[in-house]
């Protein structure tokens, strides 16, 4: 599963966006042009897939070509093809009806809980300078209080130890989560009437975060993307000037994943942890400002492109003979939404930013991005079952 969701996510961004600027021509509500949307969005994944699998192979991300031999390249890209099929055919099985929310988002919150419960609770022993230790952050603490005399300084190293992830990362992680779920209670809720039935009335909530997370999904996307061709053509031309600028990769230590120490790719990246908003802060200030930036900006641009502005609900409440009280005319009713969607989505996508930084300096698990993907994926399933069970306006959390 090396591509991940990558290949699908970028996919469906360049499919909304077509379809946003009209260069495709798609009527959502026919069906036959959403089967047409969604087969194109799929077979635009495949060839996404198929080419970054390509390119991981032909670039070296797996060792030299000569060294592993073409029968090796061939099946590797063969796996990581598979794999990216995979991934397509269970966001179609969820897309059908066989489960709640999306494929890609459930894919999105099971690796970041997964990673979550692992470093909080995973038995692997490291080894290093001051003795071996356990992975997990809470068995960690209980091994230190056991085998460290002094109870206060066992305590101290379980929190703030530099060789893993320490209570502090948990704690910090449980306080994003109860801080974007706080979040997801604001809303402003408009009270809309029908034209035919005198007297039925339905509150019309616009929540802060009106994009709900594709702000933040699209921004990883954009980096993830920005990763992938960085990384490529840093190993074929490490020496060019142009490559150097867009991003300068090193490997760690102990091998497997490279990460960036310089270019675009490196200030395009979260600072390690909150002391580097002194010691770096060139980096630290470039990264708030994108992120706060993008995020901001996706979260207006999807609104137009994806059928949710003020003109187009306002269509769909007239397609279901709705108003807004004391607007009966169309035009009232674009000005009224207008006063509301374009902030909502705006303020909104820079709330989600400014979020994911906050998570990011705190140390949280899982990165601040994971963390706002997690807490918002499942704050939707639960706003699904309970729509599906008949009780629309009470959810869980508020």
């Amino acid at each position: 599963m090396e591509l991940g969701i990558s290949p699908i996510v970028t996919a469906s961004m360049i499919m909304q966006l077509l379809a946003g600027v009209k260069i495709i021509d798609v009527d959502q509500s026919l069906k036959e042009d959403r089967m047409l949307f969604s087969a194109a969005q799929k077979f635009v994944g495949l060839l996404i897939t198929i080419g970054e699998a390509c390119a991981y192979v032909l670039s070296g991300m797996y060792g030299d070509l000569q060294q592993i031999g073409s029968l090796n390249a061939i099946l590797i890209i063969i796996q990581l093809v598979f794999a990216g099929i995979l991934v397509i055919l269970l966001d179609e099985l969820m897309q059908k009806g066989y489960g709640i929310g999306s494929g890609i988002s459930l894919f999105i919150a099971t690796n970041i809980c997964e990673s979550i419960l692992w470093k909080s609770f995973s038995p692997i022993t490291l080894s290093h300078e001051g003795g071996v230790e356990y992975e997990g952050a809470i068995i960690a603490l209980f091994h230190s209080l056991i085998v460290k005399p002094n109870k206060l300084n066992a305590i101290e190293h379980a929190f703030f130890r530099p060789t893993g992830s320490n209570l502090s990362n948990l704690i910090a992680t449980i306080i994003v989560f109860l801080i974007v779920i706080y979040f997801q209670g604001f809303r402003v809720e408009l009270n809309i009437t029908s034209r035919k039935v005198k007297g039925y009335q339905q509150k019309y909530p616009i929540k802060l975060f009106y994009t709900s997370n594709v702000p933040i999904i699209l921004q990883t996307a954009l980096i993830s993307n920005l990763y992938f061709v960085s990384q490529i053509i840093y190993k074929k031309f490490k020496g060019n000037f142009l490559v150097q600028l867009l991003g300068v990769w090193q490997e760690h230590e102990a091998g497997g994943q490279s990460y960036p120490v310089g270019g675009l790719a490196y200030y395009m990246s979260p600072p390690r942890e909150i002391s580097d908003l002194v010691t770096d802060p060139l980096h630290s200030l470039f990264y708030i400002v994108f992120v706060l930036t993008i995020c901001s900006w996706f979260s207006r641009l999807w609104v137009d492109v994806s059928g949710q502005s003020a003109k187009d609900v306002a269509q769909q409440l007239k397609d279901q003979d709705m108003t807004i009280q004391s607007q009966q005319r169309e035009g009232g009713i674009v000005k009224e939404l207008n006063r509301y969607i374009p902030a909502a989505a705006a303020f909104g996508g820079l709330c989600i930013g400014a979020l994911t930084i906050v998570a990011d300096l705190l140390g949280a698990i899982g990165s601040g991005t994971g963390i706002l993907l997690a807490v918002t994926i499942i704050y939707q399933c639960i706003e699904t079952i309970n729509k599906e069970s008949g009780n629309p306006s009470e959810l869980l959390f508020g």
